[in-house]
Order: structure tokens, then sequence, then C-alpha cells
């Protein structure tokens, strides 16, 4: 817990020190997953990616950041008539006994997102692509008709 040199060999100091970058986990025996836990579990979730959905006058578009994922761990769905999911997963990378391992920050896990889209999306005609760990999928949109305006004359 302590970055404080030992003059006693390689032993750590019990001495505390406020500057050390050890931070103390209270759930570290417990048999659940702890959230200052160094290596996530198989079973952790991946974070949701973050989603920005544009509507321009001819198309709605998402775009989905999902980083190091290829086209074939990502699937996009519809459900329910008008309900866009999309989701997939990132698996764990696999641990060697000879491997030591100082920080693991990378999420693995399945993710789901769902948006239901408006009645002006046409559902038949949903295109997706994916590059540079940019999920893009793009949703035509209905064409509104315009009512023909006509004139009424005003009597009097």
């Amino acid at each position: 817990m302590s970055l404080i040199p030992s003059f006693f060999g390689n032993l750590r100091s019990s001495v505390f020190d406020p500057f050390s970058l050890d931070v103390w986990d209270r759930f570290k025996d417990f048999p659940f997953s702890s959230p200052l836990s160094t290596r996530s579990s198989e079973t952790s979730a991946f974070v949701n990616p973050r989603i920005d959905w544009k509507e321009t006058p001819e198309a709605h578009v998402f775009k989905a950041d999902v980083p190091g994922l290829q086209k074939e761990e990502v699937k996009v769905e519809v459900e329910d008539d008008r309900v866009l999911q999309i989701s997939g997963e990132r698996n764990v990378e696999k641990e060697d006994e000879k491997d030591t391992w100082h920080r693991v920050e990378r999420s693995s896990g399945k993710f789901m997102r769902s948006f239901r889209l408006p009645e002006n999306a046409k559902m038949d005609q949903i295109k997706a692509s994916m590059e540079n760990g940019v999920l893009t999928v793009t949703i035509p949109k209905l064409e509104v008709k315009k009512g023909d305006v006509k004139s009424i004359e005003i009597s009097g």
C-alpha cells in the first residue's frame, strides 16, 4: 500500500503513504466482481457504445462508436416492425500464465442498444456500413406529401 521504500530488503512498508497509487479494495475478497478489480471477469458488461442519432431531410442516421470490433461482431436488427437494435460482443483476451497484467481498462462483454423509430422511417430500405470503428446505420424517410392548396372564394 505504500510507495515508501523499505530499508529492510524488498519488504513493503506498512506506513500509510497518501501519495501511493495503490487503492484499497474493500471488495477484494468477496465472491462478486469488485469495481476496483484490476482484471475483469468474463461476465463483465461491455460499456454501451456512444450513439448519435441525426435526422436529415432525407433520412435518420445513426453513428455508433465500436472501436476494435469487426463488422462480423456487430448485429443490426429491426424488432417489432419499428425498433432498431444494435448489439455486439467484445471477447476477453486470452490469458497466458506467463503474462503479467499491470492494467486492464478495455471492457469486454456484450452490449445492446434499442431505438424506437418514427412512423416516417422506410423500414425496408435500412443500410448499414462500418469504417474505422464507426458503425453507420441509415434509414431513409418516407416522402411527406404536401396537400394541394385550394383557394376558396369568399362570398358576401
